[in-house]
C-alpha cells in the first residue's frame, strides 16, 4: 500500500531535510512507523497519510533535537561520483549546450527552492514534484485548504522574484 508512493516520500523528505543520508533515514523511520501504525490507517489516501507521517517525523526529530550535534553530512556535490551534468543523463540528441542549459536551470531552481522559507517550500514541493492536490496538502500538513492556496501563490511570487534577483546578478 506504501512502496508506491515510496519516490514522493523520498522527494519530500529530502526538502524537508536538505540532505540525501538524512532523507533516505526520515522516509526508512516514517515507513517503520506506517507499519507501527497501520490500524489507524482508514483505507482512502495512501499517499497523503504517508506523506503526512513523513513530515510529522521530521518536525518530530526537530523538536526532539535528535540530531547530534556532531555529525558530518556527507556533501554529495563536493564527495559523490560525477555521472555529468548533474546526474542529468544527455538526451538522445542532446548537445552540450543545452544540457548544460537544463542543468543550470534545475540549479538555480534548487537554490531557489533552499532559500525558501520551510513552510513555503513544502506546499511548492508536494504540489509541484509530488502532484498533490490541495486537498491532500491541506491534510498532510495540517492547515485549512485557504492557507495552502495562500501558501502555494505567496511560495511561487517568492521563488519567482528569488530566480529574477539571481539571473539578473549573473
Amino acid at each position: 500500500m506504501a512502496l508506491p508512493h515510496l519516490d514522493a516520500a523520498y522527494n519530500l523528505a529530502r526538502w524537508l531535510t536538505r540532505n540525501d543520508q538524512d532523507a533516505q533515514d526520515l522516509v526508512q523511520t516514517a515507513f517503520l512507523r506506517a507499519y507501527r501504525f497501520m490500524d489507524g490507517y482508514h483505507g482512502d489516501g495512501a499517499r497523503a497519510w504517508l506523506l503526512t507521517i513523513v513530515r510529522n517525523t521530521y518536525y518530530t526529530s526537530l523538536r526532539d533535537n535528535r540530531a547530534e550535534q556532531g555529525d558530518i553530512g556527507f556533501d554529495e556535490e563536493l564527495h559523490g561520483q560525477d555521472d555529468g551534468a548533474c546526474g542529468m543523463a544527455p538526451a538522445a540528441g542532446g548537445n552540450p549546450e543545452n544540457i548544460l542549459a537544463r542543468a543550470d536551470v534545475k540549479d538555480a531552481v534548487d537554490h531557489a527552492l533552499e532559500a525558501l522559507p520551510r513552510h513555503f517550500r513544502e506546499v511548492l514541493v508536494l504540489k509541484e514534484m509530488d502532484d498533490c492536490s490541495y486537498k491532500e496538502i491541506a491534510d498532510i500538513v495540517g492547515i485549512p485548504l485557504g492557507t495552502v492556496m495562500s501558501r502555494l501563490a505567496r511560495g511561487r511570487k517568492l521563488l519567482l522574484d528569488y530566480l529574477k534577483q539571481h539571473t539578473d546578478e549573473k
